[in-house]
C-alpha cells in the first residue's frame, strides 16, 4: 500500500488490473512494433532514439510543462533547440535520423518539433526545393544553417489577408536591372507576413514568398532569401517585426509578423532552380512549373506521421485509464465494473485505436513515396533528363493528391480522438496533468496550417473526380494509387451480411462507393454549369473516403506480407480484427452514402451495428497489449492517468502534491477572501444609522 488505508476499506488497485491484462497478451510486442514502424530496422531505430531523448536531462519534460506561461515555454524551447543542435551534428550526414528524432520529440513537446521543423523543413526545404545546388550549399553548409549554426531561418509565405490562396499573395519583389537587386516591399497591411514561426525573436533570415515584378510585369509568386537580423541579432533597416502574441497552443513558438519597407537584396538571393531572371531582366520560366512546389509537400507528409504519433500517445492514456478505472456495479457483481467493459466505452475508444494503427500504415507509406519522388527530382534536376523529370512530376502529382487527403483526414481524426479520449476519462481528463488539454490545443493548428483541411479536402475530391472524367471520357487510365478505379464496380457490387467481415470485400466496397459517388458528382457538376463549389459536400466525402480506402488497402497489403513471413508472432489475429473494425466503423460513418448507391443492403445496414459489436468484443482483451506495442515510455506519455505502472491515483495525487506545496494553506490573494468573509453586517457597515433607536431620535 502506498498510503494509509483504514480497516474495512478497500484501496483501489488500477495497477493490478492493468498488469493482469498485460500478462495475458498473447502476441509478440516487438513484432507488432515492427509492423507499426514499417520494418525491424525502423523499429530498432525508433527505440534507440526514444531512449536517447528520454534520458537527456535538458530535453526532460515533466508535469511542470503544463504550468508554464508563454515566456517560460519559449525559454525552455530555446534551451532544448540548443541541445537538439548538438544531436544534428552527430546525426549528420544521415539527416533522416534527425527527422525521426524531431517526429518523436514532437509527441511530448510539439512546439519544440515545430520550431526546428520550420527552420529545417520549411526554410531549408524551400531553399533545397527552389534553389540551385550552389545556393543550397551556400546557405546550408557554408553558412552552417543545416547544423543550426550562424543562421536560423523562418518561412514567410502566409500573409494577413492571404493564407490558402498562395497565388494571391501581395508582397512584391521588384527587379532593378541597373543595380542588379530586388526590392522587397509590403505594399499594404494585408500583405503583412503573419503567423511566421520563429520570426518574432529567433530568425536571422527568411525565405520570402513574393510577387516577381520585372519592368512592370507581374510574373507571379517566387521565393527569395531575405536577411532579417545582423550579427548582433538586431533588425536590418527596412525590416519591421512584431510578436503575434498568445495563441491557442504551441506558445513555445515565437510566431511573428513581418513588414518589408524597401528592403534591398542581391539578385543572387532569388532562389532560381526553376525560374531565373537574367541581368537584362529576361525572365526564364520553368517548363515544368509544378517542380517548384515539390518541397512544400514535406510538411503535409510529416503531419500524417504527427497524427499517428500524437494519436498513439492519447489513445494509450485513455485505454489504460479505462482498464484501471472502475465505476458502478453491474448486476450480480460485487465489485464495480471497469470502464472498458461497458459496450459504449468500447464504441467510443476502440475505433480510434484502429484509426491509430491505420495512420501508422499511411505514415510509413507516404513517407516512403515522398522520399522516392524527391530522389527522382534531384536526379532529374542534376542530369536534366526530361524523362526522369516527367516521372518525378507524375510522382509529385500523386503525393499532392495523397497528402491532401491524408493530411486533412488524419489531422481531423486525431483532433477528434484527443477530445473523445479526454471526455472518456471523465472529470480527471479535464486536469492539465492528464495531458489532453495541452495536447488538444497544440494539435488543433494541424488542421489549419500547411493547407487548410477543407481546402485540401476540396482539392483531393476534385482530383478523384477529374481522374474519373478522364477515364470515362478519354479512356485515360488512372495511375498510381488511383488505379483501383479501373476495377471498381459501377453497379452490381453489394456488401451484405455474408461479407461484412471480409477485408477484401470491404476494400471493394470502398472502391465502388468512391467510383459511384464520383460519377454522381460529375452529373451534378454538369447540371450546375461546372460550378465546382456546388459539389463541395461530395468532394469532402470523396477526400475522406479516399483516405480510408488508402489506409485500408495498404493495411491489407502489409497484413499479407506478415502472413507470408511464416513467423508472425501472433500479431495477425489482432491486426485483422483492428482492420475489420476500422473498415466497419467507417462503413457506419458513411452509411448514408453506402445506402444511397446501393452498395450496402438494407439488411446488412441493420446488422452493421451487431457486426461492429462482435469485433469490439474480440479486440477488448488486447487493448493493453495493442497500446504497449507503441512502446511509449512515461517520458512520452507525460500523463498522470496513463503511466505504464497503472498506478493512476497515487501518480495523480503525488504529482499534485509535488507541484502544489501542501504547507502553503493561504493564497497570495487571501486578503481579498478574508475581507469578504470577515466583513461586518450591513447594519454595522452603515454604523447602525438606520436602527430603530437612531430613527426614533431623528423623529423626535
Amino acid at each position: 500500500m502506498s498510503s494509509t488505508t483504514l480497516p474495512g476499506s478497500q484501496e483501489p488497485n488500477p495497477s493490478q488490473m492493468i498488469w493482469s491484462e498485460r500478462l495475458k497478451t498473447d502476441f509478440d510486442l516487438n513484432k507488432m512494433h515492427t509492423f507499426l514502424e514499417g520494418s525491424e530496422h525502423d523499429s530498432l531505430e525508433t527505440l534507440r532514439i526514444m531512449q536517447q531523448l528520454e534520458r537527456d536531462p535538458i530535453l526532460r519534460t515533466t508535469a511542470h510543462y503544463y504550468e508554464y506561461d508563454k515566456l517560460k515555454h519559449r525559454e525552455q524551447t530555446a534551451l532544448k533547440i540548443g541541445r537538439l543542435a548538438q544531436y544534428i551534428e552527430t546525426d549528420a550526414p544521415d539527416f533522416q535520423t534527425f527527422q525521426n528524432r524531431l517526429n518523436l520529440i514532437a509527441i511530448v513537446d510539439p512546439q519544440l518539433g515545430t520550431r526546428i521543423g520550420v527552420h529545417l523543413g520549411l526554410f531549408l526545404g524551400a531553399i533545397k526545393g527552389n534553389g540551385t545546388e550552389e545556393q543550397f550549399n551556400y546557405w546550408a553548409y557554408e553558412r552552417g544553417s543545416i547544423y543550426l549554426r550562424d543562421i536560423y531561418g523562418c518561412f514567410s509565405m502566409t500573409e494577413l489577408a492571404h493564407g490558402s490562396n498562395v497565388a494571391g499573395l501581395e508582397t512584391t519583389a521588384t527587379y532593378n536591372k541597373e543595380r542588379r537587386i530586388f526590392t522587397i516591399n509590403t505594399p499594404n497591411i494585408g500583405a503583412t507576413k503573419w503567423w511566421i514561426g520563429g520570426a518574432a525573436h529567433s530568425s536571422t533570415h527568411t525565405v520570402c514568398f513574393a510577387r516577381l515584378i520585372v519592368d512592370g510585369k507581374d510574373y507571379g509568386v517566387k521565393t527569395f532569401v531575405v536577411p532579417l537580423r545582423d550579427a548582433n541579432h538586431d533588425l536590418h533597416h527596412g525590416i519591421t517585426i512584431g510578436d503575434i502574441g498568445q495563441k491557442m497552443g504551441r506558445n513555445g513558438i515565437d510566431n511573428g509578423w513581418i513588414q518589408f519597407t524597401n528592403v534591398e537584396i542581391p539578385k543572387e538571393y532569388m532562389l532560381s532552380k526553376f525560374t531565373t531572371v537574367e541581368e537584362d531582366g529576361t525572365v526564364v520560366e520553368p517548363p515544368l512549373a509544378q517542380l517548384a512546389y515539390g518541397a512544400l509537400l514535406g510538411g503535409r507528409v510529416t503531419m500524417v506521421t504527427d497524427s499517428f504519433r500524437t494519436s498513439e500517445r492519447f489513445i494509450t492514456i485513455a485505454l489504460r485509464y479505462s482498464v484501471g478505472r472502475r465505476q458502478f456495479k453491474s448486476k450480480g457483481k460485487k465489485v464495480e465494473n471497469q470502464l472498458i467493459n461497458y459496450p459504449l466505452h468500447q464504441r467510443r475508444l476502440l475505433p480510434f485505436l484502429a484509426w491509430t494503427y491505420a495512420m501508422s500504415v499511411a505514415s510509413y507509406q507516404i513517407q516512403s513515396d515522398y522520399k522516392t519522388v524527391l530522389q527522382q527530382l534531384d536526379e532529374g534536376a542534376k542530369t536534366e533528363d526530361f524523362k526522369v523529370l516527367s516521372a518525378a512530376i507524375d510522382g509529385l502529382k500523386g503525393i499532392f493528391a495523397d497528402s491532401a487527403s491524408l493530411k486533412s483526414t488524419c489531422t481531423w481524426k486525431c483532433s477528434t480522438l484527443i477530445d473523445e479520449c479526454r471526455q472518456s476519462c471523465g472529470g480527471h481528463g479535464y486536469s492539465s496533468y492528464s495531458g489532453f488539454a495541452k495536447g488538444f490545443v497544440d494539435h488543433a493548428v494541424q488542421c489549419t496550417w500547411e493547407g487548410d483541411n477543407n481546402v485540401l479536402a476540396q482539392n483531393s475530391g476534385r482530383i478523384t473526380i477529374q481522374n474519373v472524367i478522364k477515364y470515362k471520357k478519354d479512356g485515360k487510365k488512372p495511375k498510381g494509387n488511383y488505379s483501383f478505379l479501373l476495377g471498381a464496380s459501377k453497379d452490381g457490387y453489394v456488401l451484405d451480411s455474408s461479407n461484412l467481415h471480409n477485408l477484401d470485400d470491404l476494400v471493394k466496397a470502398f472502391d465502388s462507393l468512391i467510383l459511384r459517388l464520383a460519377l454522381d458528382s460529375i452529373e451534378k457538376l454538369q447540371k450546375n454549369g461546372h460550378d465546382w463549389d456546388a459539389i463541395a459536400a461530395e468532394k469532402l466525402s470523396l477526400s475522406k473516403l479516399y483516405a480510408v480506402r488508402y489506409m485500408l488497402y495498404k493495411w491489407c497489403q502489409k497484413l499479407k506480407l506478415v502472413q507470408q513471413s511464416g513467423s508472425d508472432g501472433g500479431i495477425t489475429r489482432p491486426l485483422v480484427n483492428l482492420a475489420i473494425l476500422f473498415a466497419l466503423s467507417n462503413v457506419e460513418s458513411f452509411g448514408d452514402r453506402f445506402l444511397e448507391f446501393g452498395i450496402l443492403s438494407p439488411s446488412a445496414y441493420k446488422e452493421l451495428g451487431e457486426a461492429v459489436d462482435k469485433v469490439l468484443v474480440k479486440i477488448r482483451p488486447d487493448v493493453i497489449g495493442l497500446t504497449d506495442a507503441f512502446k511509449l515510455s512515461d517520458f512520452f506519455i507525460n500523463s498522470v492517468l496513463g503511466s505504464y505502472n497503472g498506478d493512476i491515483y497515487n501518480d495523480y495525487l503525488g504529482t499534485i502534491k509535488s507541484l502544489n506545496d501542501t504547507q502553503v494553506t493561504k493564497a497570495p490573494y487571501t486578503k481579498a477572501l478574508e475581507g469578504m468573509l470577515n466583513r461586518g453586517s450591513v447594519a454595522s457597515r452603515e454604523k447602525n444609522e438606520k436602527s430603530p433607536e437612531v430613527l426614533k431620535k431623528l423623529s423626535s
